[in-house]
């Protein structure tokens, strides 16, 4: 059975998961940590120009901002010049439509695509895809240590979004960071808002070219990388 999250809300709706003790994006802005640490972080959409088609994944889905505010971006490029998207998303406890509707209700400017989500949102435990315009939509409902190992598709670009590490270091260790970089394309990048030493260090070992720079807001670091030649031989 899909289990819920524990969530309780400030004044400005923004929510906070009890059990791993960090609110689910920056209490300072998460549309724009989400657009500077993960679309910025990968180089979208510069990356997506000359491709047909792009491959995104993310650990921990959480209120969907990271996915819908990918999806701005692509639909306010030209059709012609979109690649086929599809967003790969793991969540162990996801949201109801009405909560995630509460959570995003502060950016008007994801209104409509809010909507679409809410419309389309019914989790069940596994893989459940959903179609939007322009991105197909692979929301994997469980433990992403299970699930990923058995993902086909080679992914382009990671958000690697899990709460705080030291929280929640499930999604952060070595073992699941190899499997990350076991799926990434050959010029696969991540980006992440953390820049904990020991993350950085699991995902060096695994096979990523890893930098810190400047954080979002008033974080000083955050991390981003690439996938290296060694990352084959893991």
């Amino acid at each position: 059975m899909t289990e819920r999250p524990k969530l309780e809300w400030d004044d400005a709706n923004v929510p906070y998961a009890s059990q791993f003790g960090d609110t689910y994006y920056s209490k300072g802005g998460g549309l724009g940590e989400t657009r500077y640490v993960f679309l910025q972080g990968n180089k979208l959409p510069e990356r997506w120009k000359g491709r047909s088609s792009f491959t995104i994944a993310e650990l921990g889905f959480g209120t969907g901002l990271n996915f819908l505010t990918t999806l701005q971006l692509l639909l306010s490029l030209p059709v012609e010049v979109r690649p086929e998207l599809t967003f790969i998303s793991f969540e162990l406890y996801p949201m109801s439509g009405e909560e995630i509707g509460k959570a995003l209700s502060q950016w008007p400017e994801l209104e409509g695509l809010t909507a679409r989500l809410i419309e389309a949102w019914k989790p069940k435990d596994g893989w459940n895809e959903m179609t939007f315009e322009g991105a197909r939509l692979l929301l994997g409902v469980g433990d992403a240590r299970e699930m990923l190992p058995g993902l086909s598709r080679p992914v382009d670009a990671w958000f690697l979004d899990g709460f705080n590490p030291a929280r929640n270091p499930e999604l952060w260790c070595k073992d699941l960071m190899c499997c990350v970089a076991k799926k990434t394309a050959e010029d696969g990048t991540f980006g992440t808002y953390t820049a904990a030493g020991w993350v950085r260090r699991n995902l060096q070992a695994v096979g990523f070219d890893v930098r810190r720079i400047k954080g979002f807001g008033r974080k000083r670091q955050m991390m981003v990388g690439q996938k290296t030649a060694t990352t084959s031989s893991l």
